[in-house]
């Protein structure tokens, strides 16, 4: 109900809204309150008198110094020439090469998806022949990036909880 009430209210409002505005505009604008005469004195004469006068030993300062400005050069913009960029080294990838959508270059350092997976399974099945130090070569990764994957990403280990501590329902 609130949101129909939102949309009839925002209706009339927005209704002729510059018709409105200029109806507003044209209004003779109101006529402001007289000054009254305040209370506050004026500043004493002989101030005025000071401020007037002029001052030869701070006029002779003035006369010495000398201000000397120059506008830096103008620098021509080269088109085509925009902020420098950091280029980053791209390698081919080792797999993935089987459709379109597949990714073709990957940065150095980084993984695909797809080669992650082949190189924790070759860990897996061939340890000695996949050490961390060849997988990094091969992948151009840290070797710390690369024992830490190994430790701490378990993909394919399935475990399956043994029948002997839990108790089971009896199908009757």
């Amino acid at each position: 109900m609130r949101i129909i009430w939102d949309h009839l209210v925002r209706a009339f409002r927005n209704f002729n809204v510059e018709n409105r505005a200029f109806r507003v505009l044209d209004r003779p604008k109101p006529t402001p309150a007289p000054q009254y005469p305040t209370a506050r004195p004026a500043k004493p004469p002989e101030i005025q008198h000071e401020i007037q006068k002029k001052d030869n030993r701070l006029l002779a300062l003035l006369k010495n110094v000398y201000v000397d400005s120059k506008d830096p050069p103008m620098e021509v913009k080269v088109e085509g020439e925009g902020l420098p960029c950091k280029e980053e080294e791209y390698r081919l990838t080792k797999l993935g090469r089987y459709s379109a959508l597949d990714i073709h270059r990957v940065p150095k350092g980084k993984i695909s998806t797809v080669e992650l997976l082949t190189f924790l399974n070759n860990h897996r099945l061939h340890p000695e022949t996949w050490t961390a130090e060849k997988i990094a070569e091969e992948y151009s990764l840290d070797l710390k990036d690369v024992t830490s994957l190994l430790k701490y990403l378990a993909v394919f280990n399935m475990e399956i909880p043994s029948s002997e501590d839990k108790k089971y329902i009896k199908s009757t």
